[in-house]
């Protein structure tokens, strides 16, 4: 069983959503899946709307469409997106 690190692209549902908040809660939901070395970024979109970009790492055992599936479930969050799987090394 290895790990793999995953990124996602996390689109709030407006500008005015406190991402620092939603950054709580998306770690909340992570800890549901023994995710590790969960961080985030930021991303600009457009008129003020910024992405939140989450890097994890997970055990390759794990579906993850089913994180995506939680994480598309929190509160103001309007759309999640993989942009990055790939197996850790070391």
């Amino acid at each position: 069983m290895g790990t793999v690190s995953v990124k996602m692209k996390i689109l709030p549902a407006s500008p005015e959503v406190d991402l620092e908040k939603l950054k709580e809660k998306i770690k909340e939901n992570a800890e549901k899946f023994e995710i590790k070395n969960c961080h985030f970024e930021e991303e600009p979109i457009a008129f003020g709307l910024k992405a939140v970009i989450t890097i994890f790492d997970c055990s390759e055992d794990l579906d993850v469409e089913k994180i995506e599936q939680e994480l598309g479930k929190i509160e103001n969050v309007n759309s999640v997106q993989l942009i990055d799987m790939r197996r850790a090394i070391g």
